[in-house]
């Protein structure tokens, strides 16, 4: 993933331990954005930005409007979550959209060999349920995928590898955020940045981990 020229365009205070920050990602000219999104790049004092996204942070992590976002904030060895819209497939049956086994192949089975069967019950409660899994648009929308291992950073480059399913195709915009569904074990032993990384350059690689930090059984 790379990060093209990620600035703060923004600080939106929620209380007196959080606020947000709102990013900006890329760069457009002027004739391509509409005038308010422009005055509000040129009241920040930042170019103007293809995509924003805002963050929830403590207050301790604040970053002045401008501040640049390097590849160097992301620390080899943390875990992190990606969100982005997914690879859209069109209309799908239901055996592709949610692993439906499908019906026989003959014992009197008829040109129903993909059909998803009875949708039903009978004149009680004469309805289908709304949320029943049947045929339809798949993909296409935001997903996200929980604990990617950040396995190596090369600051020069602006470029940051994951060990996971990034959606999306390529080119796409998403998401990077600290790991929030299995807590802050995951980022045993490293140290994270706060608020951000240092200005270096190199490349730097995560090693081995002791245990996997997702193990149940632990």
């Amino acid at each position: 993933m790379w990060l093209d020229d990620v600035q703060v365009t923004q600080i939106k205070p929620y209380s007196a331990t959080s606020s947000s920050l709102q990013l900006g990602i890329g760069s457009k000219r002027r004739k391509q954005i509409p005038a308010t999104l422009a005055g509000h790049f040129d009241a920040a004092g930042v170019p103007y930005k293809r995509k924003t996204k805002e963050f929830r942070v403590t207050n301790d992590a604040i970053l002045p409007v401008g501040h640049t976002i390097t590849a160097a904030h992301f620390v080899p060895g943390q875990y992190v979550d990606v969100s982005g819209t997914s690879i859209g497939k069109g209309f799908q049956g239901v055996m592709k959209r949610w692993g439906f086994a499908g019906q026989p192949a003959s014992h009197g089975n008829s040109l129903a060999h993909r059909k998803g069967g009875s949708t039903g019950q009978c004149q009680d409660p004469g309805k289908v349920f709304k949320g029943k899994k049947m045929a339809g648009r798949m993909g296409g929308t935001r997903a996200t995928t929980m604990g990617c291992l950040v396995w190596r950073v090369d600051v020069d480059r602006g470029l940051v590898y994951v060990k996971g399913q990034v959606p999306g195709h390529k080119g796409n915009f998403v998401e990077v955020r600290d790991s929030q569904k299995t807590g802050g074990a995951v980022n045993d032993g490293v140290t994270l940045p706060v608020p951000t990384g240092e200005l270096v350059s190199g490349v730097f690689v995560a090693g081995k981990p002791a245990q996997n930090p997702f193990d149940v059984t632990r």
